[in-house]
């Protein structure tokens, strides 16, 4: 399907542009809410006049009931229900998998948008703000658009009872679009009085909510250990609280407004049946007209509330799409000089950092990773780190961080993050050399073994070494590692030591290396003092 990604102008707005949706899918599905809409009031209406009529002509005696033609309204009758179900259906499917695959699309592309920001200078995002944003608001977004065709639908109803009521005269009709007219503007604005402080709520709420609890959940094995999960459930509680009191509050204001739309609607009949000049059977499908007309326009006053409690989110859904996508083009991967305090280091030095623990030595990893802004001074090729983009530093180095996070997924999904098109060989290649090969192949899965976030059937130094294969496979200049053999017992620390020893030898790699045990040092030709590198 053909798709694009433009912007969103203002909450609620723009929002086919902004998804990428098909506009031909979208305008089936408002034709098919249409008819459907169209189908429901004619239904409605023509029950009414043929139960009226055939009343009235049962009344008059049996001789008008024998001549009284009820095949054809009951055909009719039929013919509309059928129509009003099989157009519903094609409206939902339309709708449903317009909106399903363009938001699949939009996160993707808004994950993209992300990821090519420089994160030293933009803020840092929390983990349940990330997931909020792109999750929970986009499912708004989605929402809307599902919503999109019943707005149209509810236009098409309005025009539809006014020309089934003008057949009750003109006072009749004119009082009706007056109501009809009046019905979005009112209930806009009973929509923005009643929801949108408890909806700023809300969304505040369940953003704290799910923050607290990711970082909760990180902790669930410390948690566990040490029985602390009922004082997990206590710090949680006050935050669902506060989230279940925004939503009732949301809940009661859809409330109230179905039960102002309902006193309207009746006065809209009340209207309609006083103002109406016509036979009993016309004015009967006049009333039943009104009344499914203004139950089709409140499905747009549902979609006004709708709208209104998901302002915050579709707020943040245009900051994001307002990114620029294209601050990180690729750059290409050659040799560069890295230059840290006063000295230079041409490409394939083995440099360690040294200096105790608290100095800034995994700070300075990260900041030649493009992950902080330096604290010390810096060089690449010439240029300080500090004004070096993005892509000119990934293109430079690969890191092994000593947290070494993990994608949730499989060994192979976690490999195959380091740069695109790797075979199994290769994989298998960079297993070996991190001293985890072993492990892997006697593994059911393989390299398919399932990885979770925390990493699941792999231990802390597994982890560490997985990461490790992840940077070797990148095939940048510079390998960043920091601890690589913390958690690893001596055996297994000097294997690891020695099969890096040689894929350096092999690769012509530079090194820069954190580490507070001697084995990984050996590494290294040179020893710099994080101090004197301001």
């Amino acid at each position: 399907m053909s798709t694009s990604h433009s912007s969103i102008d203002r909450p609620g707005t723009g929002l086919l542009a902004t998804a990428g949706l098909a506009r031909r899918r979208l305008f089936l599905a408002s034709f098919c809410a249409a008819l459907a809409a169209i189908s429901a009031i004619g239904l409605l209406a023509v029950s009414g006049w043929f139960l009226t009529a055939a009343a009235l002509a049962g009344s008059a005696g049996v001789a008008t009931a024998m001549a009284f033609n009820y095949l054809i309204p009951s055909a009719a009758i039929r013919l509309l229900a059928i129509v009003r179900t099989l157009s519903r259906y094609g409206e939902r499917l339309l709708s449903h998998k317009v909106a399903l695959e363009g938001m699949a699309e939009l996160r993707g592309s808004l994950f993209e948008k992300l990821a090519a920001q420089d994160s030293r200078k933009t803020p840092d995002t929390a983990p349940g703000e990330a997931s909020t944003r792109l999750i929970d608001d986009v499912e708004a977004l989605e929402d809307l658009v599902i919503r999109q065709p019943a707005r149209h639908a509810a236009l098409v109803a309005a025009a539809t009872s006014l020309a089934l009521v003008a057949f009750t005269g003109l006072a009749a009709t004119i009082f009706l679009a007056a109501m009809m007219a009046a019905l979005p503007v009112l209930f806009a604005r009973i929509s923005r009085r009643l929801t949108h402080l408890p909806a700023e709520a809300a969304a505040a709420a369940l953003g704290d909510l799910r923050e607290r609890y990711v970082e909760l959940a990180a902790s669930r094995a410390e948690i566990a250990a040490y029985g602390l999960a009922g004082q997990a459930i206590a710090e949680l509680a006050p935050l669902a609280r506060r989230l279940d009191l925004a939503r009732a509050k949301l809940f009661r204001a859809e409330a109230l407004q179905g039960a102002l739309l309902s006193i309207y609607g009746a006065l809209g009949v009340a209207g309609v049946l006083l103002l109406a000049k016509a036979s009993a059977p016309l004015v009967a499908l006049a009333m039943l007209a009104t009344t499914s007309s203004v139950e089709a326009m409140g499905g747009l006053s549902r979609s006004l509330l709708r709208r209104a409690s998901l302002a915050a989110g579709l707020r943040r859904i245009a900051a994001l799409n307002a990114l620029d996508p294209a601050l990180c083009p690729t750059a290409e991967s050659v040799p560069v000089s890295l230059t840290l305090g006063g000295r230079t280091f041409e490409p394939g030095a083995r440099i360690a950092i040294t200096g105790p623990s608290g100095s800034g030595k995994t700070r300075v990893l990260l900041a030649l990773a493009g992950m902080g802004m330096p604290t010390v001074s810096l060089r690449l090729d010439g240029q300080d780190i500090a004004s070096c983009p993005p892509p000119q530093l990934r293109a430079a180095f690969a890191l092994s961080p000593q947290d070494a996070p993990m994608l949730i997924g499989s060994v192979a999904d976690n490999l195959r993050i380091a740069r695109p098109g790797l075979g199994e060989a290769e994989m298998w290649e960079a297993l070996e050399t991190a001293q985890l090969k072993k492990r892997i192949s006697r593994s059911e899965c393989g390299l398919d073994t399932p990885v979770s976030e925390g990493g699941g059937i792999l231990s802390g130094g597994e982890r560490k070494r997985l990461s490790l294969a992840r940077a070797l496979l990148a095939g940048r200049p510079w390998l960043l590692l920091d601890e690589p053999s913390e958690g690893l017992d001596a055996a297994t620390e000097q294997a690891l030591v020695g099969s890096l020893r040689n894929w350096l030898d092999c690769t012509g790699t530079g090194l820069v290396l954190v580490s507070h045990r001697k084995a990984p040092l050996d590494l290294c030709d040179v020893h710099v003092a994080v101090e004197t590198l301001a």
